[in-house]
């Protein structure tokens, strides 16, 4: 055994409550529950009350963000990792207080903060004996919807912190000895970046039992705009109501896309597709131009290419209704003076960019590219003032959905560390997955690849009618890779 992996038997400091549950009846009869228990910080905080700032309220709408990762068979007993996972992670929740306390509403004038007051996670251990990567990882094939059994405090919307934990985890044994650790957070404490950066330090922890630090500590100073006096009220205590469908039919998809084919999009969206090998590398390795902003980003490049298959292949679009492509942004080094790159909370924006059906589908795809690309560009210290006074003067929740079924909704990042740092002490992840959370028509998620070198997966959530035209889709299903995508992977 590594010596990185020893690990002294848990402690009741750190698990409290440790008994055997129930099966949940939303939860697939292939993953049973075998103990649940509350995780402590392993320190006492000292930390005052986090206020929830412009970019957290809007998110108390949202469910709790659900992603997880997928690892090869431990080779420590499952006593034993369990007992270094709850260490770790209650060592981990002293350096992120906000995820162990919970929503306080102030009485006097409805303003909401996190009380950094040591309640503690929720952590559930369980199996799925029949269940393996072989089959929750098939290429070219929809999700299984077993998959959503990964995660705990399925149905949490954000405003519910005030009285449900504010992270949850789920550590679940496969048949094959692979594991999956699902992790589900509030998105009215954390944003993307927020989350990845404490799954990380989980992990540094785990896999150094005996260090003190972690690399990258969150900055915990609430100065994204902490000087906002907006509040969002909730008569009667009674919270937000979600603002999609929740049981629209959906149809989940995994679309890998390789380095290759990423810069192939990255050419035709700046039109560099006729120069030759030798100007493409010129342009792409062009420190001056990238500074300018001139330059369609790789990922700007596959959002176009997203944007434009998904109108065509909604079939019932007619072509002068308007399409919205929606990014979500971190705003974190966009505002002056830029706040901590692991500054903890929201700090995002999300960006519409808006055009005619007809002109999106029927456009080449540098046109789609610069329309989102300019948008981008152009979102900077001025445009996030403008978004947080707009807000200000009219404080509301953020709505999610997609209304004229005409929309795209973007979150994630590819690149989110979701495979970088996350090894717990046995070898890193095979695959990074979501829970059933804030899904609907046109939700779409972004994920580096799971070979690195500039590969991107996108998750992609459509209407069953919209997905089937999609995957008929030629010019899409050129670029999209049939092997890197959940691509069978052996547990042996």
């Amino acid at each position: 055994m590594s010596p990185s992996l020893s690990a002294s038997p848990t402690s009741a400091a750190t698990i409290i409550n440790s008994n055997s549950l129930q099966l949940p009846a939303t939860k697939s009869p292939l993953v049973q529950p075998i103990t649940k228990c509350t995780v402590l910080p392993d320190r006492k905080s000292t930390e005052s009350d986090l206020k929830l700032s412009v970019s957290d309220l809007p998110m108390l709408s949202c469910y709790y963000i659900q992603k997880g990762l997928f690892f090869p068979p431990p080779h420590i007993p499952i006593h034993r990792l369990f007992s270094l996972l709850t260490r770790s992670l209650s060592r981990a929740l002293s350096f992120f207080p906000g995820l162990a306390g919970k929503l306080t509403t102030n009485p006097d004038d409805g303003r909401i903060f996190i009380s950094c007051n040591d309640v503690g996670v929720e952590f559930i251990h369980a199996a799925a004996p029949s269940l393996s990567l072989q089959l929750l990882l098939r290429p070219s094939h929809d999700v299984p919807m077993e998959v959503q059994s990964l995660f705990a405090l399925d149905g949490a919307v954000s405003y519910d912190g005030h009285f449900r934990p504010l992270a949850a985890f789920q550590f679940t044994e496969l048949g094959d000895g692979a594991v999956f650790i699902g992790c589900t957070a509030n998105h009215a404490v954390v944003d993307g970046t927020s989350f990845w950066n404490f799954f990380n330090a989980w992990a540094e922890l785990c896999r150094s039992p005996a260090t003190t630090t972690i690399s990258r500590p969150p900055d915990l100073r609430r100065n994204f705009f902490g000087d906002s006096t907006a509040v969002i009220l909730f008569p009667g205590g009674a919270g937000p109501e979600v603002t999609f469908s929740v049981g629209a039919p959906l149809r989940e998809r995994i679309f890998s896309f390789t380095n290759a084919a990423v810069r192939e999009l990255k050419s035709r969206a700046n039109r560099w597709e006729h120069d030759n090998a030798e100007l493409y590398g010129k342009r792409i390795h062009d420190k001056k131009l990238n500074a300018k902003g001139e330059e369609i980003s790789s990922f700007q490049s596959l959002c176009a290419q997203m944007w434009r298959s998904v109108t065509r292949a909604r079939k019932h679009l007619r072509p002068e209704a308007l399409t919205t492509f929606r990014m979500a942004v971190n705003c974190r080094h966009r505002i002056s003076p830029p706040i901590d790159k692991f500054y903890f909370g929201n700090a995002i924006q999300s960006l519409p960019t808006t055009a005619k059906v007809g002109d999106v589908a029927e456009s080449e795809l540098w046109w789609a590219a610069e329309l989102l690309h300019r948008n981008v560009a152009a979102h900077w210290d001025e445009k996030i003032r403008k978004g947080v006074a707009d807000w200000e003067a009219a404080p509301r929740c953020f709505p999610l959905g997609n209304p004229d079924g005409a929309g795209i909704t973007m979150g994630s990042s590819p690149r989110f560390p979701m495979y970088e740092g996350n090894d717990f002490g046995w070898g890193g992840p095979v695959a990074v997955r979501s829970g059933k959370a804030n899904k609907f028509d046109g939700k779409f998620s972004a994920f580096p690849g799971r070979y690195g070198g500039g590969s991107v997966d996108i998750e992609v959530c459509l209407a069953p009618e919209t997905m089937a035209a999609l995957l008929e889709d030629e010019e899409f299903m050129y670029y999209v890779s049939t092997g890197n995508e959940g691509e069978a992977v052996d547990a042996k």
